[in-house]
């Protein structure tokens, strides 16, 4: 049923025939991205493997403008147990990859900073005329937790190869006033537990994307719309679904929900992972879980704490009412590491 379902729907037209999906062991991981056989391109298009699942999350973390494109693949017959408000609970073998890309400038050389969401077309391809891949992360399920994996996509744009040290790539962007040199960092595996290690006690890496009120959301399967949960549900990979899920505010859309939504779900998605309980800033005694209570732990008329630098000299985490006098947007406004 889902194998079925997943190419008649979404993946159906491939760009040529694409491999069998391998979980490789975790201390031996290909060269190359393409041994996975989750994702391929052939200089041409790039694609997803028929059984690897596209999906969009209502608001993503913000990448330098860089567009995303994630997938999930899961073993033959495994499936996802739905949580409430935590990650779902993914089996053993998922791999979860994330290829970030951008829009090249047309008949320019160099990339455009876009603020929008990474569609594949109707026949389930990124048209490699239109788009520069340059770099596909996977996370990998295995029986002692996750394992993260960056791969660097290679000039002729038909193979990426795994880079565990990270690499740092030069961009040219193109904008209204000209071009201007942007610097492209690729982590390393270690820099991924950066932020896929949400509680610092436990040390472990998880996906923080797949959530329910991130996935309750329409997604674009070939010619066809469905709710995605609704999908997961329909094509077998996910169990017990709520009757009624949570559901978050949709960044690219922002007439839909309030501007307290996107506050808070844009504070969760880019800073809760460390600012949360359980969290590696913990010390800072600021929870910016979208589910947490706005009083003084949110930040609101909350001291500094541990903030060197970064409070910019102004009173309060949240000051309502006076965004000039906040810290969070003084931190927010700043690039250097030692303010952000």
């Amino acid at each position: 049923m889902r194998s079925a379902t997943i190419v008649l729907i979404s993946l159906a037209a491939a760009c040529s025939k694409a491999p069998q999906v391998t979980v490789h062991p975790a201390d031996a991981p290909p060269e190359r991205l393409g041994d996975w056989g989750v994702v391929l391109a052939n200089g041409r298009y790039f694609q997803l493997s028929d059984e690897a699942i596209p999906y969009g999350l209502n608001t993503p973390l913000f990448s330098d403008y860089a567009l995303k494109l994630r997938s999930v693949w899961l073993p033959t017959g495994s499936t996802v147990i739905y949580t409430e408000s935590s990650e779902f609970e993914f089996p053993v073998g998922t791999i979860l990859s994330k290829t970030f890309h951008y829009e090249k400038a047309g008949a320019e050389d160099g990339v455009l900073m876009v603020d929008r969401e990474s569609t594949l077309d109707a026949r389930g391809r990124l048209n490699l005329d239109d788009y520069l891949l340059i770099e596909t992360r996977l996370l990998v399920r295995y029986r002692d937790g996750w394992r993260a994996l960056p791969y660097v996509w290679n000039e002729t744009q038909d193979e990426a190869y795994l880079e565990p040290a990270g690499e740092v790539l030069n961009l040219e962007r193109v904008t209204a006033e000209g071009h201007e040199r942007v610097v492209y960092v690729v982590p390393d595996a270690n820099q991924c537990g950066g932020c896929h290690v949400p509680d610092h006690a436990a040390k472990e890496l998880r996906p923080l994307g797949p959530r329910a009120w991130q996935l309750n959301r329409d997604y674009r399967y070939g010619n066809d719309t469905h709710n995605q949960l609704s999908y997961w549900s329909q094509v077998g990979i996910l169990e017990d679904v709520a009757q009624v899920p949570p559901t978050g505010a949709r960044w690219h859309e922002p007439g839909d929900t309030s501007l307290d939504e996107r506050a808070r779900a844009y504070l969760d998605v880019n800073c809760a992972h460390c600012h949360n309980v359980d969290g590696p800033a913990d010390t800072s005694a600021l929870d910016l879980s979208i589910d947490a209570p706005l009083d003084r732990d949110y930040g609101v008329c909350k001291p500094p704490v541990a903030v060197g630098r970064g409070s910019g000299d102004r009173p309060y985490d949240i000051y309502p009412g006076e965004p000039d006098k906040s810290i969070l947007v003084y931190r927010m406004e700043h690039t250097d590491p030692a303010i952000a």
